[in-house]
């Protein structure tokens, strides 16, 4: 009669042995970075990095697509130090309605 599994396959509980895999001292000493299934900070930092590139020429684009909306051009764009002037439009008298 065998011993009780509990829950577990007899290969997954016969593949646990106390002993190590022997390490050479002269051979390459691996060691295997800390992840979060098999995220890294190296790659959380590389890919958000690249996210807030996009991210931040994505804002860039919009902001001046809709540089010529009324309350854009008011609020955000006539306040930019050296391009403030650019987006000032004087309206002649002949062409104002009111």
């Amino acid at each position: 009669m065998s011993a009780p599994h509990h829950g577990k396959s007899p290969a997954a509980v016969s593949m646990r042995s106390p002993y190590k895999a022997y390490r050479s001292p002269f051979g390459p000493q691996y060691s295997i970075a800390k992840n979060y299934h098999g995220i890294t900070a190296r790659s959380v930092v590389k890919f958000g990095a690249l996210a807030g590139g996009f991210g931040g020429v994505a804002g860039f684009f919009a902001l001046f697509f809709f540089a010529e909306v009324p309350k854009v051009r008011d609020d955000i764009m006539k306040k930019v130090p050296v391009l403030g002037d650019f987006f000032v439009k004087e309206i002649a008298p002949e062409d104002n309605p009111f």
